[in-house]
């Protein structure tokens, strides 16, 4: 049994990349650093560090060590903060992240079947995906919801589809004019606000211009922010492309307008990762039971 005081100790090194800079951040003696460092080779069997002229570098063992006393740190946080929250009623704590077009899909609603039964403690992180996959792994978030289908998921994901949306052309007042069905050669030549970070989104914005045979439009905005993009396009002249579900407030409000492609009809498919072996808490278990009922 590994001791969680050596654990932590352990944990510093890495954060730190010295046996120096683990005592200071610990507040304890170089030599305690180096002696729990030592304790903790013998008893799993081998090295943890290789020392070098640059300092020091985990083994393979110590990289496999580091994920899963990453892991046990957020497990005992949790813990504690489990206890505490049961002494006042309230259930967690639960920490989810998603990519942004993926959360306002699908979190709110399942948000709202959950806060019918009682109190509870909630966490909504936005990440890109490979953000997301690392703080799975790491266990700082138990459930991660994205865009699912365009590649196989890590080996040590697990993933679930739960709803199609289809993409469409988002446009403001300002082109009232079209509709109601338009093809992405008709308006390549249009302002556009679309994404810049690379990811599962901007994939499928290429591949939608792609299948349309056209070009990517020269007149681009690019931005990341989902909620500046809509602000642009309804405040503005310029269009973007997204699924429907994640403009549905603006478009039930009459602030923008939907308009379906017909050259190219391809859908967006999202639902969930969790990781591989983990169970999941209670509530991360009726987290996901509430989304998959969407």
């Amino acid at each position: 049994m590994i001791d969680p005081r050596i654990l932590r100790t352990f944990l510093a090194v890495c954060r730190e990349g010295s046996i120096s800079g683990a005592a200071r951040w610990l507040n304890i003696s170089q030599p305690s650093v180096s002696v729990a460092i030592a304790q903790l080779e013998r008893s799993l069997g081998g090295g943890l560090f290789e020392r070098g002229r640059q300092g020091i570098s985990r083994t393979p063992a110590g990289e496999a060590l580091l994920r899963r006393a990453e892991m046990m740190e957020v497990l005992l946080a949790d813990a504690e903060e489990a206890v505490a929250l049961a002494r006042t009623g309230i259930r967690g704590p639960l920490r989810i992240g998603g990519t942004p077009g993926a959360l306002v899909s699908l979190v709110p609603s399942a948000i709202a079947r959950m806060e019918r039964a009682d109190h509870m403690a909630l966490t909504v992180i936005e990440q890109a995906d490979a953000q997301l996959t690392d703080l799975l792994r790491r266990g700082e978030i138990e459930v991660a919801v994205v865009t699912t289908g365009l590649e196989p998921p890590p080996s040590d994901m697990i993933e679930r589809s739960i709803a199609r949306d289809p993409f469409s052309l988002i446009v403001g007042r300002a082109h009232a004019h079209l509709g109601p069905v338009v093809s992405l050669k008709e308006v390549a030549s249009l302002g556009w606000v679309l994404p810049q970070a690379a990811g599962a989104f901007h994939r499928q914005i290429d591949a939608l211009f792609l299948a349309a045979e056209t070009t990517l439009p020269a007149d681009v905005i690019r931005c990341d922010s989902l909620l500046t993009s809509k602000a642009i396009v309804r405040r503005g002249k310029r269009v973007t492309v997204l699924p429907r579900g994640v403009v549905e407030a603006e478009l039930s409000m009459g602030l923008l307008r939907a308009i379906p492609i017909a050259d190219v009809p391809i859908t967006r498919t999202i639902g969930i990762r969790t990781l591989a072996g983990r169970q999941l808490s209670e509530l991360g278990s009726q987290f996901v039971a509430a989304i998959v009922a969407d």
